[in-house]
């Protein structure tokens, strides 16, 4: 008889918890771009100083944007953030959540956090965002292997209209239910 590990044991509990915590990060990110203040702060977030003279047009580009209405794009970072953070924790079309997390994140990597530069002898960090954007492809990843999270509202919903996993699954349409005798067919290809 082989024996499964605890992690082995507990694979779809565990999915579903890391993606309802990765989701609560989002959340708290999200409502702290509606703390007081922030907007004011926000357009000196951007800058391209110690930045590669090549990335200055992009930087100069952005701190413009953001000079120009800084409360517009606070706004709506916040609120996608919070819709990210709901989508995880809800497990509410996962697919494109999953996506446009790993597109948000490339973003902030990207404008705020100044590609985690700049680069040098004391540089550490490459920046939240870019690991944030890998997280989210290691989800599409264990979504693509395991498929449905039971704690989901895509399962749910997926339960009255299979269409749903279109939306909700990179597998594809959900699996069958497991026969109780615990006869398992071939894996699909």
């Amino acid at each position: 008889m082989e024996s499964v590990s605890w992690w082995g044991r507990n694979a779809a509990s565990l999915k579903s918890l890391f993606r309802i915590v990765f989701g609560g990060l989002w959340l708290i990110d999200g409502a702290f771009k509606f703390v007081p203040g922030f907007v004011d702060q926000f357009p000196g977030m951007i800058s391209g100083s110690g930045q590669p003279d090549w990335l200055q047009g992009w930087f100069t580009f952005w701190a413009n944007q953001a000079s120009a209405n800084p409360a517009f794009w606070v706004d709506l970072v916040g609120i996608l953030e919070l819709a990210l953070g709901l989508g995880l924790v809800f497990g509410f079309m996962r697919k494109i959540a999953y996506i446009g997390g790993a597109v948000l994140s490339l973003f902030i990597w990207a404008v705020p956090e100044g590609f985690g530069g700049p680069y040098g002898a004391g540089s550490t960090d490459p920046g939240g965002g870019v690991v944030y954007a890998m997280v989210f492809l290691m989800l599409i990843v264990i979504n693509s292997a395991y498929g449905s999270s039971r704690w989901s509202l895509d399962h749910l919903i997926e339960r009255r209209w299979p269409g749903w996993a279109a939306l909700a699954e990179f597998r594809g349409t959900p699996e069958p239910a497991v026969p109780s005798s615990g006869a398992r067919g071939p894996p699909a290809a």
